[in-house]
């Protein structure tokens, strides 16, 4: 247990190490972007037009350099980057795997000096490696949901704009003004990736992947149909903002019904762990048996994953997609 221990402190440092060194990776990576841009600002001073000079938009998985290019090489790096960006934060994917590392590692060797068996540890472990990406979830899930809900008063709009004789680019900047985040920072990027010159199709398809949600895609597959067959766009906009604003009546009728339902799950769930602090604090010889006794961490890892797999039960029970 000693040697396991040492090994996990090894482990530790190593990675607290690494981070600090992706750290001053990135502050070094941020200075030769600010080389790059006053060389190309010099040379547009300049008016030198041959000189070859590119503003590339590079996505850095790391300000490591070998560390963005091992990443590049596993599939699962882009998903993550993308999962970050959906999220609206501009933390790269490395550092939060550092921060995964770190809080997992250390959890683990906190409890192990706190709990006696090494089976106990190990899930709390686990379960701290999950937190940030729990916590990068949690804020994703807020941020589209927000967009979704302001969706139909963009489309609105959008709608009135063009009825008043202005271009659908033109639509898409009234919104990155006049609507609230995260609505005009998405239609903002939009908008300035079909000013910089990519074609609009591209950069609507590129909004559906930052904004992964039904009702962008709706938004966008209308769009690319009219654009193809011609039509109102003002009326196909009026009538794709009065489904969204429908549907999300029919969301809060379901909730609103659902709400004993999810009360009562919520009881269930935090029952057996309530019990179990209220018997430890009010008689802890009872309790202490699952710690003392060698039978005690299968029986709690078992009841533990009884537990998981009947929280998501009743999840799927009382969750509908509307």
């Amino acid at each position: 247990m000693g040697t396991l221990i040492a090994i996990l402190t090894f482990l530790f440092v190593v990675v607290v190490f690494l981070g600090f060194w992706i750290f001053a990776g990135a502050e070094g990576s941020q200075e030769q972007v600010r080389k790059r841009m006053s060389a190309v600002h010099k040379a547009e001073r300049r008016g030198d037009v041959g000189l070859g000079l590119k503003l590339v938009r590079d996505e850095m998985m790391s300000g490591v350099p070998w560390l963005h290019q091992l990443m590049l090489r596993w599939s699962w790096s882009t998903k993550l980057q993308d999962f970050l960006i959906q999220a609206g934060l501009t933390l790269k994917p490395a550092k939060l795997l550092m921060f995964s590392g770190i809080l997992g590692i250390g959890s683990y060797l906190v409890a192990g000096y706190f709990l006696p068996h090494f089976y106990m540890t190990i899930p709390i472990g686990i379960a701290a490696m999950f937190i940030p990406f729990g916590v990068v979830a949690f804020i994703r899930s807020r941020r589209l949901h927000k967009f979704e809900e302001h969706f139909p008063e963009a489309l609105d709009l959008l709608g009135r704009a063009v009825r008043a004789g202005h271009a659908f680019t033109t639509g898409l900047e009234m919104i990155s003004k006049e609507c609230p985040e995260p609505l005009a920072g998405e239609f903002r990027t939009a908008f300035e990736e079909q000013n910089f010159g990519l074609p609009l199709r591209d950069a609507l398809l590129n909004l559906t992947e930052r904004v992964p949600i039904m009702d962008t895609r709706f938004f966008v597959t209308a769009l690319l149909i009219q654009k193809e067959t011609g039509g109102n766009l003002a009326e196909i906009l009026d009538g794709l903002a009065r489904v969204i604003r429908d549907r999300f009546r029919i969301y809060r009728e379901v909730r609103v019904r659902t709400a004993q339902g999810r009360l009562t799950a919520g009881i269930l769930i935090a029952l057996p762990i309530m019990m179990l602090l209220i018997l430890g604090s009010l008689n802890p010889h009872y309790i202490g048996v699952l710690f003392t006794d060698p039978w005690g961490p299968t029986v709690l890892i078992i009841a533990g994953s009884l537990q998981v797999i009947g929280s998501a039960i009743l999840w799927k029970i009382i969750h509908f997609e509307v």
